[in-house]
């Protein structure tokens, strides 16, 4: 099997065979993908803990390219392997492909050639031979994402102009020369291949010319990713969203074929859609500016200003700079779609924990468990009569309030009756926020809330709402 380097290597000789040649409101389903490796409910949730935490470092540390109002609404499908995914149709004619949808991120990519290679990918009920594979061949407006066109700087900087050596003859009106390959890398992989511009589809709108990621080589990538970030390679810039909102269906950890949608609104929002809005009383906190550098990717992060973390009754002292993010963009909170549990930095986590632990002081705590599921605190209730759990909020700038429900926060991981909070650290002292986000809104904390992401207004929204 090639490995990624050995692949991009040749990279160059699979153009080939990927060309012949050189506010509406859409609506889609959102569904949860895939199983996870494994249907025991204990290891499930620890390698969703795991997960998370992984994912959690990544965004702290994320890497660049390695190398140089009408609406649409569409299925969001929930699946055990953490995310949510939906179904997107690209090319001429179309292909459909399913994609994770995340806001942790902003590139759209697809698997890509009959040539494509995905290792490590021997999910549940997934074959890496059959990953189904974009064919740019069968596509009449696939094009090649060209090294001076002004989209290959999306990816690479505007310094990848430097690097477009075939084109920097001032007599040469025509550039043939491709943008350079891509390498992304994700907290469970990486995926590598080259940018095209291809139509996206949807029953009732056409974009073109939207810049896609044409990926030949993939590591734990079970699908394609539809990067909802805030960079302009994003779907949302790209398609000029004046926002977009979904209502995640519950993780049961399991393929059940129930959806969500996930709603898309393009041009500007109707003074009617507001009203609407409005009487369905969601709640808002406005979006914050990362103070950090224009070229950092922390700036394609949805950063939210959370104020204070109560726990029962009690505000739980967190320091003010985990809360806000710093002069070098680190601390703050994030929301993500990507990630399954939420994440805090190790204080913030073990100021948290301690509240619930106090508060709970009357349950006996299983810590056999807690190093089975990579969770803590765990709590064994099998021999209690009468349960009281502490009420757990996010209060945010301008005192919008996500309440969390219970089954938000704790789950239960065994058939005897033990119950663990859904909230993970790395268990690195924080220092100040040193490291990107402090904070990472996970998926799971964010089950039955309608969600929207108000890009027009620059404020995000919730309110509770039964996402069946």
């Amino acid at each position: 099997m090639a490995t990624p380097t050995s692949l991009l290597l040749s990279l160059t000789t699979l153009l080939s065979l990927l060309l012949p040649s050189l506010s509406s409101k859409l609506t889609i389903p959102l569904s949860p993908f895939p199983k996870s490796p494994s249907t025991d409910l204990l290891q499930s949730l620890n390698f969703h803990a795991t997960a998370s935490v992984s994912r959690a470092r990544h965004i702290k540390n994320p890497k660049k390219s390695a190398h140089p109002s009408p609406s649409t609404q569409v299925p969001l499908f929930p699946h055990s392997y953490g995310g949510y995914s939906v179904s997107l149709r690209f090319g001429t004619p179309p292909q459909t492909s399913p994609f994770i949808m995340d806001t942790g991120s902003s590139l759209v990519w697809f698997p890509c050639t009959k040539r494509y290679t995905c290792s490590k990918c021997q999910f549940p009920n997934i074959d890496p031979s059959k990953i189904p594979a974009f064919i740019p061949k069968l596509s009449s407006s696939s094009k090649i994402i060209g090294c001076k066109n002004p989209k290959c700087a999306w990816i690479f900087g505007p310094e990848v102009q430097s690097k477009c050596q075939n084109c920097n003859d001032p007599t040469t009106q025509n550039c043939s020369q491709a943008c350079p390959t891509y390498i992304l890398e994700y907290a469970s992989g990486t995926t590598a291949g080259i940018l095209l511009s291809e139509s996206l589809n949807f029953p009732e709108k056409i974009v073109p010319d939207f810049l896609v990621g044409c990926s030949v080589f993939s590591s734990r990538q079970p699908a394609g990713i539809a990067g909802f970030g805030r960079g302009p390679q994003s779907l949302p810039a790209q398609m000029g969203l004046s926002k977009f909102s979904y209502c995640l269906v519950s993780h049961k950890f399991d393929d059940t074929p129930q959806s969500s949608d996930l709603v898309l609104y393009t041009g500007t929002i109707s003074s009617a859609q507001k009203n609407e809005t409005k009487a369905q009383s969601s709640i808002y906190t406005p979006f914050q500016k990362n103070p950090g550098s224009p070229n950092s990717a922390f700036r394609e992060y949805y950063y939210i200003m959370l104020r204070k973390i109560i726990v029962g009754k009690k505000h739980v002292n967190i320091p003010y700079k985990f809360l806000v993010p710093g002069a070098h963009g680190n601390g703050g909170t994030i929301v993500d779609s990507g990630s399954t549990f939420t994440f805090m930095e190790k204080p913030v986590f073990e100021a948290v924990a301690k509240e619930f632990e106090l508060q709970m002081a009357n349950y006996t705590r299983a810590k056999d468990l807690e190093n089975g599921t990579g969770l803590s605190p765990c709590f064994d209730i099998s021999r209690e009569e009468k349960l009281e759990f502490p009420e757990l909020v996010f209060q945010f700038k301008g005192g919008a309030k996500m309440e969390l429900p219970l089954t938000n926060y704790f789950s239960l991981v065994s058939s005897s009756g033990v119950v663990c909070l859904t909230i993970v650290t790395d268990g690195v002292v924080g220092r100040g926020g040193n490291g990107g986000p402090a904070i990472i809104l996970g998926n799971y904390q964010q089950q039955n809330f309608f969600v929207e992401y108000d890009l027009e207004r620059e404020r995000f929204g919730f309110r509770k709402q039964s996402c069946k």
